[in-house]
């Protein structure tokens, strides 16, 4: 007779106490990655997603050198950079096409052991599913945290309406997370940020295309190729919460903010696909949680930290989590111990990047003239310090090392 997998996950076999057992709820970046760090630390892992499929919604990522050492210590930093482009020569321009500053991935090479490298979100999907076992992610399957359990009592997790024991419970169940408003019910949660963006993957329109972003008053648009010959387009500009194209047409809305800033952005947009064209509003959590763990389970990504894009971090900050997270809970140590030691490596470090990139977000926000100006001239002022400087600014957010990786 088969034995019933619930049955199954809950009892020990023979009577003997068998690997910890966590259960990962949410199979975006953030939680796949968590999954397969927890694998590899000898666990035994259920992954619950609520969607049918593991089909991310986006287009292209940016994995920065910090997130690809998070995934050289799971063995996948080189198939990441197999399929992805990396940052040449870059940088920020006006509207006008008039260049502001200049970047350079060589500089970032050296200084960081890798440049940006940017490949389409499924791409990085798919690498983390393929490393994982058979049977760890359960797709379809909605999940929530019953109990958070205690020192002497495990989590309970009910999924498909039966309820799984679990050491360790890892919600990585985003932006929106149930399981956050459960923990901390006086957090005030996600935040309009003031930005909308969208992004879209591009085939056809001119080429060579550089990678870069472009600045207008509360706009910018950035373009990065992807190794395949398609591009990568963003866009960000401030607008109201909810505010839509008023015929549904994405790119025609993309095409009347920035169909008269340099090319080619104008070009790529009138060749981008109007299906393919992803909008949505930015919120982030502007107020730090007060912990990224509460009993036995453990907050992750956007669920712990969401952020607006403007580092390019959100998803290089839920590879990190799962890596230290890993790294704290390894058999032998009783994740109740060990998770306060998660929120004492984790909260400043994403409080610190959730800042950065809503400084960024500000400098962009600015619209009246004589501010565009100035913030302007900062930026070319910026652009003319010896590269060195720029990427030692970088740091903070680049710098960072795994727990687990070697000292240079």
């Amino acid at each position: 007779m088969p034995t019933d997998p619930v049955t199954s996950w809950n009892a020990a076999p023979d009577g003997v106490p068998g690997p910890p057992r966590a259960v990962v709820l949410g199979g975006g970046i953030g939680g796949l990655t968590a999954a397969l760090a927890l694998v590899r630390h000898g666990w035994r892992v259920r992954l619950y997603e609520r969607a049918a499929a593991l089909d991310p919604v986006g287009a292209g990522l940016a994995v920065a050198p910090n997130a690809l050492r998070a995934l050289d210590v799971l063995g996948l930093g080189d198939a990441v950079r197999e399929r992805a482009a990396v940052q040449g020569e870059a940088g920020l321009r006006r509207p006008s096409g008039r260049w502001l500053a200049r970047t350079s991935g060589a500089e970032l090479a050296r200084a960081f052991g890798d440049p940006v490298a940017v490949l389409h979100r499924a791409d990085l999907v798919a690498v983390l599913a393929a490393a994982l076992p058979d049977g760890v992610v359960r797709t379809g399957t909605p999940a929530d945290v019953r109990d958070p359990g205690s020192a002497d009592r495990p989590a309970t997790v009910t999924a498909d309406g039966h309820d799984l024991t679990a050491d360790l419970v890892v919600a990585a169940d985003g932006l929106r997370s149930r399981t956050r408003d459960r923990l901390f019910p006086g957090h005030p949660g996600p935040r309009y940020s003031g930005f909308t963006t969208w992004r879209t993957v591009i085939t056809g329109g001119p080429r060579p295309v550089p990678f870069g972003e472009t600045w207008g008053p509360g706009a910018l648009a950035g373009l990065a190729p992807l190794v395949d010959g398609r591009v990568y387009l963003y866009a960000s500009v401030t607008a109201p919460a909810g505010e839509r194209a008023p015929d549904g047409d994405e790119r025609a809305e993309l095409l009347r903010r920035f169909g008269h800033w340099c090319a080619p952005l104008p070009q790529l947009l009138a060749a981008a696909e109007p299906d393919a064209v992803l909008r949505h509003d930015v919120y982030e959590l502007a107020e730090p949680l007060p912990a990224f763990h509460h009993a036995r389970v453990a907050l992750l990504g956007d669920a712990a930290h969401a952020m607006t894009p403007f580092q390019g971090q959100g998803a290089c900050q839920a590879v990190e989590d799962a890596v230290v997270l890993a790294h704290l809970v390894r058999p032998g140590e009783d994740p109740y111990r060990a998770l306060p030691a998660y929120t004492a490596a984790r909260l400043p470090r994403t409080t610190g990047v959730v800042a950065r990139s809503r400084r960024v977000g500000r400098a962009v926000a600015v619209t009246a003239p004589p501010a565009v100006l100035l913030r302007d001239a900062a930026l070319a002022l910026a652009g003319r310090l010896p590269r060195a400087a720029v990427v030692r600014a970088t740091a903070p957010t680049f710098g960072w090392r795994p727990p687990a990786a070697p000292a240079p």
